[in-house]
């Protein structure tokens, strides 16, 4: 449960411990001993407040490992890739917004979602881009070079997540595709705006 107290949220573990904003993520992660369901609204409840400012850079692995099933964990942080045409979002098609699964920054529009016949989600565009511009998104790009291909991989701004990666083979208007691990994403439905 979330607890707003002198305009700090408060998370009340199984443990009956308070979790301040001021702890350590690791006390914030025990919420997630809760059913997944139940744990994904109070941390949502307490990532979204104006008096949590998020830091990612300092988590060890350790601590993505109790947040993170262990697929998720090897895609996510790993730079693992999911098997093609099995990820739940492959062919799904309602309107939305594509969140990270570490940290529910927006990442993708269901409106740039198309289907690419590759066995993974492709997204012509980032969430929140305006024509080539993604510098106010939550994507990023770096050169990777694994495996003997020179490719560029995508990763969540926010947390340093793995996504997947961009080629320069897809639809117009941006000529990109963003083909991404469906592990790596939740689904928020929304109605979206033109």
């Amino acid at each position: 449960m979330a607890f707003r107290v002198r305009g700090v949220v408060q998370l009340v573990s199984v443990f009956s411990r308070p979790i301040r904003p001021s702890s350590t993520l690791s006390h914030r992660i025990k919420v997630t001993t809760f059913p997944r369901q139940c744990s994904c609204l109070i941390w949502r409840s307490f990532h979204t407040s104006s008096s949590f400012n998020s830091s990612y850079e300092d988590v060890p692995n350790s601590e993505w490992q109790k947040k993170l099933t262990p697929e998720q964990f090897y895609v996510c942080r790993e730079k693992g890739t999911e098997e093609p045409f099995t990820g739940m979002y492959y062919s799904h098609y309602e309107e939305g917004v594509y969140k990270c699964v570490c940290c529910e920054s927006e990442l993708f529009s269901s409106k740039t979602k198309y289907d690419s016949h590759t066995g993974w989600p492709s997204f012509y565009a980032v969430y929140g881009s305006k024509g080539d511009d993604e510098s106010e998104t939550n994507v990023m790009r770096r050169s990777d070079n694994t495996y003997g291909m020179r490719r560029t991989e995508v990763f969540c701004k926010q947390c340093n997540s793995h996504l997947g990666h961009v080629f320069n083979d897809g639809p117009p208007p941006t000529g990109q595709r963003f083909c991404i691990n469906s592990i790596s994403l939740d689904f928020e439905a929304k109605e979206m705006s033109e």
